[in-house]
């Protein structure tokens, strides 16, 4: 790699890590304009619902888990997770530019050393490389924890949900996003967020490590 080609890819090597798909805010282009503002959403018509169905009932998950003090708490937790982790990798990726710069002065210099620079370049390039590898675990244990603690929200809705379906007298629910619109006398999605409220309000939780090994598995038995 030469130390112009390095020079490129250390610059796109900054770890933005998302969470639920939406990435980290980046600070603007300096002299760049900021976008307009789109225009606002007209406001929504009023609507006249036909009566509720007997025994059908509707249910957002998305949104129960939202309003959710324990999903509320499990978005707060990823974001301290992903700050921590970006803040990890900023300093690392400052130390290779650092290095990068202090290569690319000494090779100005009227006395350098050929072969120590070759050495320099080559050693950061291999860092430069780790460093990469690195970000890219890191963002795989961030979904990692990601997945895991929504799958624990997930184990703790069952049964609310099911007492939710049982209070209603419900025959049939109906998932939210399967459709345009609803009686809202049919949806439990508030009963589910208040009964999951009354049940689990947080839980704790860290970075999923990806990089140790798996434990050993148990001897079998005789």
């Amino acid at each position: 790699m030469t130390t112009k080609s390095f020079a490129v890819s250390a610059l796109s090597a900054a770890a933005i890590l998302a969470i639920g798909g939406v990435a980290l805010a980046q600070p603007a282009p300096a002299g760049k304009a900021p976008a307009a503002k789109a225009p606002a959403a007209p406001a929504a018509l009023p609507v006249t619902h036909g009566p509720p169905l007997a025994n059908v009932c509707v249910y957002y998950n998305a949104r129960a888990i939202a309003n959710s003090a324990v999903g509320k708490f499990v978005d707060t937790r990823l974001e301290q997770i992903v700050k921590t982790v970006n803040s990890e990798l900023s300093t690392e990726e400052t130390a290779i530019t650092n290095e990068y710069k202090a290569i690319e002065a000494a090779a100005r210099a009227p006395n350098a050393d050929a072969n120590a620079l070759k050495k320099r370049q080559i050693d950061l390039e291999d860092r430069f490389n780790k460093f990469r590898q690195k970000a890219e675990l890191r963002q795989r244990e961030v979904q990692a924890t990601e997945a895991k603690a929504r799958q624990r929200i997930g184990q703790e809705l069952d049964s609310v949900i099911k007492a939710a379906y049982q209070q209603k007298g419900c025959s049939i629910v109906f998932a939210r996003e399967s459709f345009l619109i609803a009686n809202p006398a049919m949806d439990i999605t508030d009963a589910v967020t208040i009964g999951l409220n009354g049940k689990i309000q947080q839980f704790t939780f860290d970075r999923e490590r990806l990089d140790q090994p798996a434990p050993a598995a148990a001897p079998a038995r005789p």
